[in-house]
């Protein structure tokens, strides 16, 4: 027994992505903007973690509030990754940097954020 109707939806081409939305689309900087976007959700989780309010995290972060609004909005371009790292102290959090040659059998060594 089949349904008439999903018989006749076309099939989706499906690509599978590399791991970097941001390398997907061809923007530029893709690893920097995939480790700021990291950082930004640990940020993020901070912030809602401690339930602050924009107004309390840019006074903790010692930014005005419309920065802390672009920060968990995504918008990144006027923030270093040393500045996100900062505002991960700033809000109790430790950041640890561990380098490592790559495995052999990966092509490019890539820099990632763990949680």
């Amino acid at each position: 027994m089949t349904n008439s109707k999903i018989d006749k939806i076309p099939m989706a081409e499906v690509t599978v992505g590399s791991g970097n939305v941001f390398a997907d689309l061809g923007l530029p900087n893709p690893e920097e903007r995939l480790v700021k976007a990291q950082l930004a959700r640990q940020i993020y989780i901070c912030i809602t973690d401690r339930k602050l309010t924009q107004n309390e995290a840019a006074t903790i972060l010692g930014i005005d509030q419309p920065k802390v609004s672009n920060l968990i909005n995504g918008k990144l371009a006027a923030f270093s990754i040393d500045r996100l790292f900062r505002f991960l102290n700033a809000l109790d959090c430790n950041v640890e940097i561990m380098v490592k040659p790559k495995p052999s059998e990966q092509i490019m060594a890539k820099i990632v954020v763990l949680t």
